[in-house]
């Protein structure tokens, strides 16, 4: 039993965790309970490889959940699994959760065993890797935060988005145009990102009046060291839900936008950034879900960005070859 990963399912319904457990009792440790706070003792307590959490529960929801968790035990994989498409619930365990995959319910088990298993992996060697890493570095990041500006020194940006406002706002922050830059069209930001190392891309869901879902997932599989931050005022929830698990990204804003809010995120995403430049075996957190044969976006990209796509695979750094 010792050998085995340590999963804690978390929901309300105990019919729903006698399912999970004898689904995977047999290659895991499974530890369940109803009560939100009672998982997050749990995970203090002792090593938890993957948490998998309900939404809609009384007294936590799974946000409230995935964020403490994400405080308290910051290797354990967290899974949100849910049989409501809400979008509040859908952006918070991004933004807040920084969730690993988002699984709606009912579940397939073989599906749900293949993303636990991955998720449990990637746990294992994650807490591998922490237990040589020096502790110092984690007690300086915890020390005064420098300004946005300083934050962003050497990390290029690039913003997608047919509208101004949204280049205007990051300039004003950063305070350097001479590493962001704006592209109102797909092609213009493919060809800008097989040419530069792009840190963060800030991207609109809809442009020129298409969704561009498609290849904001495919970048992440032919680069997971680039963050996407998603700004929108689309709300179709399942094409969402898509965005985190095909192409995970790190966090959803909305439109119109929020400078505070942007600000944050921007900011929580430069500091991950170079996290993973210090520590690459964080990549692994970033690996996509491959699309099934019948979801494949690539009839949905053009040659041209298939081509740049090409070329951003070829120029990416050699540490992300660890997540493929």
């Amino acid at each position: 039993m010792s050998d085995k990963p340590t999963i804690l399912f978390v929901d309300d319904e105990e019919r729903i965790l006698r399912s999970l457990k004898m689904l995977f009792m047999g290659t895991f440790k499974v530890k369940t309970t109803t009560d939100g706070r009672e998982a997050i003792e749990m995970l203090k307590q002792e090593t938890v490889h993957v948490l998998v959490s309900d939404q809609r529960m009384p007294n936590m929801t799974g946000v409230e959940v995935l964020r403490e968790a994400r405080n308290v035990s910051p290797n354990t994989m967290r899974l949100l699994l849910t049989g409501y498409s809400d979008l509040a619930a859908i952006v918070g365990s991004v933004n807040e959760g920084e969730i690993f995959r988002y699984i709606n319910k009912p579940w397939k088990s073989e599906e749900i065993k293949a993303i636990v298993e991955q998720a449990a992996q990637i746990a294992i060697q994650l807490g591998s890797a922490s237990k040589s890493a020096p502790s110092k570095q984690v007690a300086a990041k915890i020390q005064a935060e420098p300004s946005i500006s300083d934050e962003a020194e050497g990390l290029k940006i690039l913003v997608l988005d047919e509208e101004p406002s949204t280049y205007e706002i990051i300039e004003e922050l950063i305070k350097e145009s001479k590493n962001i830059h704006w592209s109102k069209n797909v092609e213009d930001a493919f060809a800008h990102l097989s040419q530069e190392t792009v840190a963060i891309v800030v991207s609109e869901v809809r442009i020129q009046d298409e969704d561009i879902s498609a290849p904001l997932k495919t970048l992440k599989r032919y680069n997971p060291n680039i963050l996407t931050l998603v700004l929108t005022s689309f709300q179709d929830t399942k094409s969402l839900i898509e965005l985190i698990n095909y192409g995970q990204v790190y966090r959803f804003l909305p439109k119109p936008i929020h400078k505070g809010l942007l600000e944050k995120s921007l900011r929580a995403a430069m500091q991950h950034y170079r996290a993973m430049q210090a520590r690459p075996e964080l990549l692994m957190r970033h690996v996509v879900e491959k699309p099934k044969e019948a979801e494949s976006t690539a009839h949905r990209i053009s040659d041209k960005v298939l081509g740049y796509l090409k070329k951003i695979r070829a120029r990416r750094p050699d540490s992300s070859e660890a997540v493929h």
